[in-house]
C-alpha cells in the first residue's frame, strides 16, 4: 500500500519530543531519522544511525517528509513556518505560539501551500473519556448543553529546560496557556463560538510574570455559559469537566497522563429526574489505558499518507483556543494594563 515510510524530524528532544518519538516508532510507516535539541553542542550520530543537532536549521537541511516541533512557545511558529515553507507536513504541539499573532502569521503561510498538513497537539480531545462525552453530546440523548464547568491544575508552573514556562519571554503566558489551554480547547469543542468573557487573572502566589491562577466565565453563542479554573496552586492535582444538559448530566473526573498525578480517569452520565434529591441513578466508566498519544500520531499519519483532511489540532482551532485564552487575559482590566495585552479580536 505504502512501501516507502516517511522520514521524521523532531524538533525539540525533551520529554515530549521523546514521548513522540516512542510513538512514532510504533507506526508502520513513519521513520524518525533527524532531531535537534539544544542539549547538543554540536552534530553527531547515535548507535542507531539516528542524527542530530544543536538547532532546527540544520535538521531542516535532512530529507525530511514530516516534522514535529517540541520546543519552546518562543521558537514554535518559527519552526512550523520554516518546516512548511520546506514543503514539510507538521506537528507542533501546544501553544502554536507566544500570541495570537504567532498563530496567524503561521496560517498565513499554511495557505500558500495547500499540499501541506498541519496539525497541533490539542492531545486531550484523543482521550476515550472525552470521545465518548462528546459521541453522547452529539447524540442528544441527553438534550441540549445548559452549563460547563472545568478545572485544570497543578501545584506550580514546572520549571522544564532552566525555567522558560515560568517566564513570559519565552512562554507568552503562564499555567492558562501551558494547561488550560487543554480546557479552553474542550470548551470550545463541546460549546459554540465564544462571544463575551468576563475573568479574573492572578500572579499573586508564585509571583512569576505570567499568570498562577485563570478565572474566567465565557458565554457562548447559544446562550451556553462555561466556567473555567486554570490553577497552579491546586495541590492536588485535578482535572474535571462538568457538562450539564438539559436531560442530564455528564462528569469527567481524572485524566491519564505520563504523571499519573490526575487519578483515575472516569466518566459519569446521570439521566435527569423530577426528583428533589437530583438523579437517583448513573453510570460510571473507568478508562484503564491512555492511547491518546497514539491515535493522534497516528491519525496525523493518516491524513498524509492517504491525503485527508485534519480532524481535530487544525490551525483554525489552534487559534480559536488562543483568541479565547487572550480574551481572558484582555477582559481583567489589571491584567491587561499590566503586561499591555491587546484586544484578540482586533489583531
Amino acid at each position: 500500500m505504502h512501501e516507502n515510510k516517511l522520514k521524521v524530524g523532531i524538533a525539540g528532544y525533551g520529554v515530549v519530543g521523546k514521548r513522540r518519538h516512542n510513538v512514532i516508532n510504533t507506526h508502520p510507516y513513519l521513520e524518525v531519522i533527524a532531531l535537534c535539541d539544544k542539549v547538543f553542542k554540536e552534530p553527531g550520530v547515535m548507535n542507531n544511525n539516528l542524527r542530530y543537532y544543536p538547532d532546527y536549521h540544520r535538521l531542516l537541511h535532512e530529507p525530511l517528509d514530516v516534522l514535529f516541533v517540541c520546543l519552546t512557545n518562543d521558537i514554535a511558529a518559527d519552526v512550523t513556518i520554516a518546516g512548511i515553507e520546506r514543503g514539510i507536513h507538521v506537528f507542533c504541539e501546544k501553544p502554536p505560539g507566544r500570541t495570537v499573532e504567532d498563530i496567524e502569521k503561521v496560517i498565513a503561510v499554511e495557505k500558500n501551500h495547500k499540499g501541506i498538513k498541519l496539525k497541533y497537539g490539542f492531545n486531550h480531545r484523543y482521550h476515550d473519556s472525552v470521545r465518548e462525552a462528546l459521541r453522547i453530546v452529539k447524540s442528544e440523548q441527553l438534550g441540549k448543553i445548559v452549563n460547563i464547568r472545568g478545572v485544570y491544575g497543578k501545584s506550580k508552573i514546572i520549571p522544564f529546560s532552566g525555567g522558560w514556562r515560568a517566564e513570559r519571554r519565552y512562554a507568552g503566558g503562564g499555567i492558562l496557556l501551558d494547561q488550560g489551554i487543554h480546557m479552553v480547547d474542550l470548551i470550545c469543542l463541546f460549546s459554540g463560538k465564544i462571544i463575551d468573557i468576563k475573568s479574573f487573572v492572578s500572579n499573586m502566589y508564585w509571583n512569576h510574570n505570567v499568570e498562577d491562577n485563570a478565572y474566567a466565565l465565557l458565554k457562548d453563542e447559544f446562550g451556553c455559559v462555561s466556567m473555567l479554573h486554570s490553577s497552579a496552586t491546586q495541590w492536588q492535582h485535578r482535572f474535571s469537566l462538568d457538562i450539564a444538559l438539559t436531560e442530564g448530566y455528564i462528569e469527567l473526573r481524572g485524566i491519564l497522563s505520563g504523571s499519573k498525578s490526575y487519578g483515575q480517569e472516569t466518566l459519569t452520565i446521570g439521566s435527569r429526574d423530577e426528583a428533589d434529591t437530583g438523579v437517583s441513578r448513573h453510570e460510571t466508566v473507568n478508562y484503564l489505558e491512555d492511547n491518546s498519544w497514539r491515535d493522534e500520531v497516528f491519525e496525523f499519519a493518516d491524513s498524509i499518507l492517504n491525503d485527508q483532511e485534519i480532524k481535530y489540532g487544525t490551525s483554525d482551532e489552534a487559534l480559536t483556543a488562543m483568541k479565547v485564552i487572550y480574551g481572558i487575559y484582555y477582559a481583567d482590566p489589571s491584567w491587561r494594563d499590566a503586561y499591555n495585552i491587546p484586544n484578540p479580536n482586533k489583531t
